[in-house]
């Protein structure tokens, strides 16, 4: 039950990255999931795991980290696509 949360936080994280960066109509759920798993993993590399906590997930570094891997990600992609 537990890795069924951390699929619903994780979507919401890369949901919520992907509305602050504006890419969120481009991304599919499976993205928004990987998002936001690898960003709430990156978020809490760089800095810490403060903050309300949500399925093990600190949810303020971890939307940070996404929204950062999501504007990474989109900005090498865009430049492909050129």
């Amino acid at each position: 039950m537990h890795w069924l949360w951390v699929l619903i936080i994780g979507a919401i994280i890369g949901a919520i990255a992907g509305a602050i960066t504006n890419k969120g109509k481009s991304m599919g759920w499976i993205a928004n999931i990987l998002a936001g798993l690898v960003g709430s993993s990156i978020g809490e590399a760089i800095l810490g795991s403060w903050g309300p906590q949500l399925a093990g997930m600190a949810i303020i570094p971890s939307i940070i980290g996404a929204v950062i891997l999501v504007a990474v990600v989109s900005f090498f992609v865009g430049k492909s696509k050129n």
